[in-house]
């Protein structure tokens, strides 16, 4: 049975969550799921539905083996509570935090707004997590088995920008036994200042520091540089010669956008909303345009994983059309429900 527009969570799971606020129904449903999963039973059931396992979905990308190509995006499970859960419903990859030397309790609520008519969510959290001590005892309690996990790393509000690389040296250290790749993120909309470390020269300056640190490990991990999608072509093309300059693995593609552009939700509404970072729908066009622009600038040298919009297996197979590798997804898993990740799957396989 595929999951279509008649599954069951669009039908009835959905309604149910909406009904309360975002950040109280991601907390909900996240809680109530784990706890069904504790039961044998249900784990297997649930497993034998979502998971797709198949030898032509693999990858070997940044020295890494990925079950299937399709991760979950930064931002969902900040802390590391929910790796096991969400590893139950089919992801080749999860990616946890974005984590804070310290913890924070992120930005004044509400901070987190859907936009249905735009298949679409505004967030501006702030980073709100419990600190990378925190993060660390989750995973060293266990991580969930046959899944990549990626550490997505970024500062402290109250930390200025002149001091940010040392927020991400303790990350990085701290995270490093435990994760298999990093993500630097300096793309965010929703920290003061933080997306000024896009420049040129600070954020070479960040990735070198990172990648000397790396370098003295018997085993450097891979290193990622999470990027904004409101970044112009002249800043894009900055962007490939960082990463030809400081050798880091490769780049995600795209954080959120600022940009309120061609929105079917009412101006009032948008502004009633204020400040916040767009993700879904609303910022799919723009960015498979930087993904694409990306790629072909790189003449396909500079290795891409694709976020952005994606609320289907045609939307994720148009990242990878575009030149991405793998592809992750967040606001999709909220609107489609957890059978997006086997339509995504099942689809690359019928695509052989």
């Amino acid at each position: 049975m595929e999951f279509k527009k008649n599954s069951v969570y669009k039908i009835l799971l959905k309604p149910l969550f909406f009904l309360f606020s975002p950040e109280k129904a991601h907390h909900l449903a996240l809680a109530a799921f784990r706890i069904l999963l504790a039961i044998p039973i249900v784990s297997s059931i649930t497993k034998s539905i979502y998971k797709v396992k198949d030898k032509r979905l693999e990858r070997r990308l940044f020295g890494l083996d990925f079950p299937n190509p399709v991760g979950l995006a930064a931002g969902f499970d900040k802390d590391g509570k929910y790796m096991h859960t969400m590893s139950a419903l089919g992801f080749g990859f999860i990616e946890v935090g974005t984590v804070t030397p310290k913890g924070q309790i992120g930005n004044p609520q509400p901070r987190l707004f859907r936009l249905p008519k735009d298949e679409g969510i505004i967030n501006r959290m702030g980073f709100n997590n419990e600190g990378m001590d925190a993060l660390v005892r989750r995973l060293k309690d266990g991580r969930p088995k046959n899944v990549i996990i990626g550490g997505n790393i970024g500062k402290n509000k109250i930390t200025p920008n002149e001091n940010a690389p040392e927020d991400y040296q303790k990350c990085f250290e701290a995270l490093f036994p435990y994760v298999d790749y990093f993500v630097v993120n300096v793309s965010s909309p929703n920290t003061p200042n933080l997306r000024d470390l896009q420049d040129k020269e600070p954020l070479t300056r960040l990735l070198n520091l990172l990648q000397q640190l790396n370098h003295l490990k018997d085993k450097p991990k891979p290193i990622l540089l999470k990027i904004a999608p409101d970044l112009t072509n002249s800043q894009l093309d900055d962007i490939l010669e960082i990463v030809e300059t400081t050798k880091i693995d490769g780049l995600i593609a795209t954080n959120t956008t600022i940009s309120r552009a061609d929105l079917q939700t009412s101006k009032s509404r948008i502004d009633e909303i204020g400040n916040g970072g767009l993700s879904g729908q609303p910022l799919k066009k723009r960015a498979t345009e930087v993904i694409r622009y990306l790629h072909q600038k790189s003449k396909g040298q500079v290795k891409i994983i694709g976020v952005g919009g994606i609320a289907s297996a045609e939307d994720a197979f148009e990242k990878l059309e575009a030149g991405a590798c793998l592809v992750q997804i967040y606001s999709g898993l909220i609107y489609e429900g957890p059978g997006l990740i086997k339509a995504i799957n099942k689809k690359l396989l019928q695509k052989k």
